[in-house]
């Protein structure tokens, strides 16, 4: 059975990932665009700390007794600092626009680096946490 926690991390990660599609979609130089450029912002801003407060205690705590998991949680810590440094100079040089050629790149790269950071946690970290609650 799918913990109710995990459903809800996999359904905030989707809509992370449909905002910044409507970024593109709309525009980054429109005032929509930019808008739901904030938007999936403030969405992964509450997602992260939503994960920084119930899901990763239950890690933490887990890796105590399991060198597995504490390796996996160093590892996963490590990546997300890249990331969300990333991501946040993103969001603060597009929150006012931006050139078309260059923005593509730069959303390129954050995208996929976000898209295989939810990949990894949905199959690993997840599943990790799903089992220890289960029990």
């Amino acid at each position: 059975m799918i913990d109710n926690l995990t459903k809800t991390l996999k359904e905030e990660h989707k809509k992370i990932a449909d905002a910044l599609n409507r970024v593109v979609h709309l525009g980054i130089g429109t005032h929509e665009g930019q808008a739901e450029l904030m938007k999936a912002k403030d969405l992964l801003l509450s997602h992260l700390q939503k994960e920084d407060k119930l899901l990763y205690p239950v890690l933490q705590k887990a890796a105590k007794e399991d060198s597995q998991i504490k390796l996996m949680l160093e590892s996963f810590a490590k990546d997300m600092e890249g990331i969300s440094q990333a991501a946040l100079d993103f969001f603060s040089k597009y929150e006012k626009g931006g050139e078309g050629l260059e923005f593509a790149k730069d959303f390129g790269h954050l995208f996929s680096a976000l898209s295989l950071r939810i990949r990894r946690e949905e199959t690993r970290l997840y599943r990790i946490y799903e089992e220890i609650t289960s029990k």
